[in-house]
């Protein structure tokens, strides 16, 4: 080739010269953005906390929130997809599944703590040293997060209404009690801290975090080896209390559930990694998983059971980081999801939420909802949980196959663990309605929300009275009684009434050690029931047809009142059923209640026993010695101290769980000091306890001194003899008494009558919304308000004056929940829509909504769309499939005359086609030539006599020879033949 020459000319050489001057330019874009890049790495933290930290602010939560969601999305795939199977620890999560607004609080901390310890680690990073976010960002930055992260609007004092109606009904969340400190006992709040937290870091890791951290010379011991060294034992060898009844240990554990619930973390996956807290045995956060020894005997393959951290309340723990000294200005708290206070929100919930799914609306009585299914010789069950909570609970026996089926629904979560609790949880739904239907009868010019109020209000009380009177003095005896409670004198409003992180986490949880291993039920002659014969608690759980088909209420009542409760011994701690076979619905895994309840103790930072007992004023023990007598059991003090290695190690709820009874007591006492402080704070802080003036008049509160809860089972049961104090041991029929001598509430005086000389009736209703009276400056006012989803316009109050109400009463305006954009309701993989007083979190196929609710997961099966796509395009094809076929034989043969398209293979002509069965043909058939023979018609086509070359195409047709070439066809028809074919093709088409 030529010098002068080149392999690219004329338009190629153009493309060339374009290439390379593309290239110069990538290279210079890139040479610069490096230089840029690098200088912003050189410039330090002028520029990245300078003009653009904002920027750098949202990018961070943005990557937080990517990161928390993806876990909880993680945990809603994994459930979507195992719904068949379900774990002990699943169930766990689902009975202490927070309502709405605890979901809300806990995914907001989370974003939030994601977010401090990403800037943490880019300012150390960066610094090369440890640096708090608050050396370097500014204030408005600090609320930036706090806002955006969705924290700062439940960090900040709840407004508090000013109508008539504050000082007469508490509010559901239980906000605004103090006037002075409205969050004080209101839900979504902090645990009180009586003691400083003891972590391992000082912030946020728990006790026990750090395999290699000493306590007193000592490292931790395993919960799980101390459950099986000093707390566990069999079912055959546990004791029955001779006093009490199994009642006082139900009726423990569904106050418990009245003031505490501390939420798990809303995911059940590692932050960034997303591995599943069900599969690690490693310690990442919210997973702190129970260790097991190596080659113990357990009905799990893994080497530990898993365990969630408590969520964290906002602006806590490394969130803290905002507010002040990261090391002791805020260390992690973890939050009530319930009202603290003993305001019976086991009937009716702590937040707004759960009250618009418990309450009746369309009920003029005010009553709340009932199970629609099913009913108890007339009367009503709880109603289940509607979608989209999990049907976590286990399905009727002996149906091959069967799904899960929907827990009850209550005013706490856990309604549904064992038939017990969901039977005392039905006492007082019933209980409820019965005081409505009774109260509206009396003052039919109440409104619902009236008669819902006031009856709400009777049955908080009524719980007051029974947890102070007749519970407490047998837990405490009457010696602490005394000492940590004594009289009622009156609301104090200095005083705190949120439930303590001691008293929820160890103190009150002394019930699970008299938790009896057998559900006893029993006939009309409370003996054993022919036809429902004794059940092992591993039997029961979450299992609501418990009670629907077998019986009723009725029988698990007698067991409960005519059968002893476990006595609480030390060697007697807690029985198997409980420490081997914890929510077993299948052969999924167990779990282990005392394991839970002193990991749950360290995830919390609680100092140690000795700690505890110098708040109480009681002295340390500091010798093996000084235990032995406070234990009284030398064995059990012995396992201990081998296990601990110190008195100050040891856990609180051990250490309590232990000591000898106070007299006349069923606790020690480190637990009646702290039970019995957390019980007067309760009491003493509580603007709407029973007793307090005002809340009812001295007539009303002498009829409520005579009701029981003895009264309450005559009431809402069938049973027609029952002992006079529920809590007491008796047989039948000696210690029982006719429910005809047991005294009631006469309702007479919560009759109201509107004077004869009123001016104004009854004020106006509103669509979507109630009023409810009350007196100001001696004026009689209707206060209005709006129910859930709707919004006040125009005033709240109206007044009645001599010319009647004044102003006009307001309307209820639909609230578009869709357009809220500091808290849309649905996660952004969900579009939102906007309904009647709610709204709908609607997903695109094939997603679905998760069990929150508001987020979508993947289904893992194909689109609709697809599915409708794959079928028509099958169909199609089949369609012209069978239209080509028919055509070609159409073709072959028509009118007796073969029209067959030819091919041309050098010069020669090639063999005959014919429709139809392939019929035996003589020689002369063989010879003579196609044109003017007429073929008999047929089912298919091909090709007879013989050709040369099996790999010949018919011209225009697609097909393959299938014999010898010897057609005389001419190949001049192929053309008009082919012309034909389109036509009629496109015709049929």
């Amino acid at each position: 080739m030529p010098s002068g020459d080149s392999l690219l000319s004329g338009p190629e050489l153009k493309n060339g010269g374009r290439m390379q001057m593309f290239m110069v330019l990538s290279l210079t874009l890139t040479v610069f953005c490096l230089h840029v890049f690098f200088s912003f790495i050189w410039r330090g933290s002028d520029l990245l906390w300078g003009g653009t930290e904002e920027s750098h602010v949202f990018s961070i939560l943005e990557e937080s929130k990517l990161l928390v969601d993806s876990a909880f999305y993680k945990t809603m795939q994994r459930n979507l997809n195992k719904r068949e199977i379900i774990s002990p620890s699943q169930l766990l999560s689902f009975s202490k599944l927070p309502e709405p607004t605890s979901q809300v609080i806990s995914r907001a901390a989370e974003i939030m703590e994601t977010s401090i310890l990403a800037m943490k680690r880019r300012l150390d990073l960066k610094l090369k040293q440890p640096q708090t976010p608050t050396d370097i960002l500014s204030g408005d930055i600090l609320n930036t997060i706090a806002n955006v992260s969705g924290c700062l609007p439940f960090m900040l004092p709840p407004k508090c209404p000013k109508s008539c109606l504050a000082n007469k009904y508490r509010l559901i969340t239980g906000a605004c009690n103090n006037r002075d400190h409205p969050r004080w006992g209101a839900s979504n709040t902090a645990l009180a801290r009586w003691l400083p937290p003891t972590y391992e870091d000082g912030i946020s890791e728990p006790r026990g975090w750090n395999p290699h951290f000493l306590y007193n010379g000592f490292p931790l011991p395993p919960v799980r080896e101390v459950t099986r060294q000093v707390i566990q034992v069999s079912n055959e060898a546990v004791t029955e209390d001779d006093q009490y009844s199994d009642l006082l240990m139900v009726w423990g554990q569904y106050i418990d559930h009245d003031i505490a619930l501390t939420p798990q973390s809303t995911s059940k996956a590692a932050f960034g990694a997303g591995t599943d807290c069900q599969l690690t045995c490693e310690n990442q956060n919210p997973c702190f998983p129970i260790q097991l020894r190596v080659n113990t005997s357990t009905t799990s393959d893994s080497a530990c059971l898993p365990f969630y951290r408590s969520a964290a309340a906002c602006g806590t723990g490394n969130q803290g980081a905002l507010f002040g000294n990261l090391s002791q200005a805020n260390p992690r708290q973890q939050m009530n999801g319930l009202t603290s206070f003993l305001d019976a929100s086991t009937v009716y919930g702590s937040s707004p939420a759960a009250e618009k799914l418990l309450r009746n609306w369309s009920s003029p009585e005010g009553l709340l909802r009932v199970n629609a299914r099913h009913r108890d010789g007339g009367r009503a069950y709880l109603p289940f949980a509607p979608p989209p909570a999990p049907a976590a609970c286990a399905p009727e026996p002996g149906i091959p196959g069967a799904a899960r089926v929907p827990c009850f629904l209550a005013g706490d979560g856990r309604a549904t663990e064992v038939p017990s609790l969901a039977a005392v949880h039905t006492l007082w739904l019933r209980e409820h309605n019965r005081l409505a239907t009774a109260l509206k009868a009396l003052n039919s010019h109440w409104s619902a929300d009236t008669v819902y109020q006031e009856a709400r209000k009777l049955v908080g009380a009524l719980h007051q009275i029974i947890t102070m009177r007749d519970y407490l003095p047998k837990i405490l005896g009457s010696q602490a009684i005394q000492q940590h409670i004594g009289p009622y004198e009156g609301y104090d409003s200095t005083v705190d009434p949120t439930v303590s992180n001691v008293f929820s986490t160890a103190a009150f949880r002394f019930g699970h050690a008299t938790v009896h291993p057998l559900v006893r039920r029993l006939d009309t002659h409370f003996q054993e029931h022919p036809d429902l014969p004794r059940l092992r608690l591993q039997d029961v759980f979450f299992s609501p047809w418990r009670l629907i088909k077998e019986g009723g209420l009725d029988p698990v009542v007698r067991g409960l009142l005519a059968r002893p409760t476990k006595l609480q011994l030390q060697d007697q701690l807690m029985s198997e059923e409980l420490t081997e076979r914890l929510f077993v619905l299948s052969n999924s895994g167990t779990l282990d209640l005392a394991s839970l309840n002193l990991q749950r103790g360290r995830d919390h930072g609680l100092p140690g026993y000795n700690e505890w007992r110098d708040f109480c004023g009681l002295r340390r023990l500091e010798t093996r010695t000084e235990l032995n007598i406070t234990i009284g059991n030398e064995s059990i003090t012995d396992r201990i101290m081998d296990l601990y290695g110190h008195p100050d190690n040891i856990d609180v709820w051990l250490g309590g769980l232990t000591e000898n009874f106070l007299p006349g007591a069923r606790t020690g006492p480190l637990f009646a000091c702290i039970i019995g402080r957390q019980m007067k704070a309760l009491r003493d802080g509580d603007r709407f306890w029973w007793e307090h003036e005002g809340v009812f008049t001295a007539a009303q509160r002498q009829q409520l001194e005579q009701h029981s809860l003895s009264r309450v089972i005559c009431d809402n049961t069938g049973l027609s003899h029952v002992p006079r104090d529920a809590f007491l041991i008796g047989k039948f029929p000696q210690d029982f008494e006719s429910c005809e001598n047991i005294p009631s509430l006469d309702l007479e005086l919560w009759r109201e009558v509107i004077p004869q000389d009123d001016p104004c009736g009854l004020p106006a209703n509103v669509d979507d919304g109630d009023y409810m009276f009350c007196e100001e400056s001696g004026r009689r006012v209707a206060v209005y308000s709006c129910r859930h989803g709707f919004e006040l316009q125009g005033h709240e109050q109206i007044t009645c004056t001599l010319r009647g109400w004044d102003p006009q009463p307001p309307m209820c305006k639909d609230i578009n929940e869709c357009d809220h954009r500091t808290g849309p309701p649905c996660h952004s993989s969900a579009r939102c829509k906007n309904t009647k007083g709610s709204f709908q979190c609607v997903c695109t196929d094939p997603y679905v909504l998760g069990e929150d609710g508001k987020t979508c997961v993947d289904s893992g099966r194909l689109p609709m769309a697809s599915l409708v796509s794959i079928v028509l395009g099958a169909l199609l094809v089949c369609s012209l499939a069978a239209i080509t076929w028919m055509l070609i034989c159409r073709w072959g043969h028509a009118d007796g005359k073969s029209l067959l398209p030819t091919i041309k293979r050098n010069g020669k002509v090639p063999s005959q086609l014919a429709c139809g069965r392939h019929q035996e043909m003589n020689d002369s058939q063989k010879s003579a030539p196609v044109q003017g023979t007429e073929q008999q018609a047929s089912k298919g086509c091909r090709i007879l006599g013989q050709h040369q070359d099996p790999g010949t195409q018919l011209e225009g047709s697609g097909l393959q020879l299938a014999g010898p070439s010897t057609s005389m066809a001419s190949s001049s028809a192929v053309g008009p033949l082919l012309q034909q074919w389109l036509d009629e093709l496109d015709t049929l088409l």
